[in-house]
């Protein structure tokens, strides 16, 4: 089939539909990736809007392109940083109100937060880690949680 501008039809057509969504991709043709292989879908919970995946090789770069999230979330375990997914999350406020919580999520979570100072505690198999991070203006903030095994 012919494509445009390195684009085969399929991803045309996905990154037409993700231009009308909270979703936008940079030019998909930065990184080759099997849009087959990806399903990112935006979900909201207390007006949050957040993005959880980056299982696959293909989904990881999809969702690491994504842009309009201001909090970055990663999760990884044991020496070689192997990505974790299944992880409970809740964010909290500054003054300790939860806004979010999110079961069995990652290995990449994107959130969309207003400015102001957050608690980020995750937990998975019975073991917890918890960051703070400060979101300002147009900044992102970048959370890594690691687990050691």
């Amino acid at each position: 089939m012919t494509s445009v501008r390195g684009l085969t039809p399929s991803r045309v057509v996905l990154a037409v539909l993700l231009s009308f969504s909270p979703v936008v991709l940079q030019a998909a043709s930065e990184v080759p990736i099997d849009m087959s292989a990806v399903q990112l879908e935006p979900k909201e919970q207390n007006g949050i809007t957040y993005l959880s995946g980056g299982v696959g090789q293909d989904e990881s770069q999809a969702i690491q392109q994504v842009k309009g999230y201001n909090l970055h979330i990663t999760f990884s375990i044991g020496p070689d940083n192997k990505y974790l997914s299944g992880v409970d999350v809740v964010i909290q406020t500054a003054k300790g109100r939860s806004i979010v919580s999110l079961s069995q999520v990652g290995p990449i979570v994107y959130v969309k937060l207003p400015a102001d100072n957050y608690l980020i505690i995750a937990s998975q198999n019975g073991h917890e880690k918890r960051s703070t991070v400060v979101l300002e203006g147009s900044s992102t903030g970048t959370v890594n949680l690691h687990w050691s095994d």
